[in-house]
């Protein structure tokens, strides 16, 4: 990992559009070597995937209002094929964790984030999620009955909280086609639990909460010399 502390320890001294990362493939072995990888601003400058992408890997439009993001299209392939978890899992917002660490942050996350409970609309989601395996978050709305009017930033809340929890994770993306068989848009996420697509030995964790919280922190503190103490907490609650 020395060549990534390495990369963080000198980022505040490099330009700003200097990044480390330019291949798929680079990006599934740096959330490996981090752990922890948010996927857009984190709160901590530099430490999220969309920061690291080297600058022809950046978003950009097209006149014709057409666009490309490797990011975007690298993000189905590395939670396929990359050895981690995705979802919701920071502040509310998207990243990755790498197996090795999923079972500190799944034993922590838990610890904080009871069970829902019985007959309540987060356990309804969860059972209905758990009956299917997997669905494409549209389809588990309308298998929920949000369908009414701003029903769906409510239903998008609970999912999101769920995450929070590490009770629900994203296993995949699905894309609409056009009629050349073309796929096209941000894709849709395709929702599992943890115990579903990981296995149950993959969720379980020696240590008390409490450790796997100061092992994570600890980790985080010496990948990310300038970030403070009251950021990286922030990031793992």
């Amino acid at each position: 990992m020395s060549a990534l502390q390495d990369y963080f320890q000198n980022y505040q001294a490099r330009h700003w559009s200097m990044g480390y990362i330019h291949s798929c493939s680079e990006l599934m072995d740096c959330v490996q070597q981090m752990g922890f990888l948010p996927l857009l601003e984190s709160g901590i400058r530099g430490y999220a995937a969309e920061s690291m992408m080297s600058e022809e890997c950046r978003y950009t439009q097209f006149d014709d209002g057409s666009w490309e993001w490797p990011l975007w299209q690298w993000k189905g392939p590395v939670v396929r094929d990359g050895g981690c978890v995705y979802g919701k899992f920071f502040a509310g917002k998207a990243g990755f964790i790498s197996r090795e660490w999923w079972p500190d942050f799944y034993n922590w996350r838990r610890s904080n984030h009871p069970k829902p409970e019985e007959d309540s609309i987060e356990d309804m989601i969860l059972t209905t999620l758990r009956e299917h395996g997997s669905m494409i978050t549209r389809e588990l709305r309308a298998a929920c009955d949000f369908t009414g009017k701003n029903m769906r930033s409510k239903f998008d809340g609970y999912v999101g909280r769920l995450m929070m929890g590490c009770y629900i994770i994203t296993e995949d993306f699905v894309y609409p086609t056009d009629k050349h068989g073309r796929e096209y848009g941000f894709g849709w996420s395709l929702l599992t639990t943890p115990k579903q697509l990981l296995g149950k030995e993959a969720c379980q964790c020696d240590r008390t909460p409490e450790a796997s919280f100061q092992r994570m922190v600890e980790h985080l503190q010496q990948l990310l010399p300038y970030a403070t103490e009251p950021q990286i907490i922030k990031l793992l609650k």
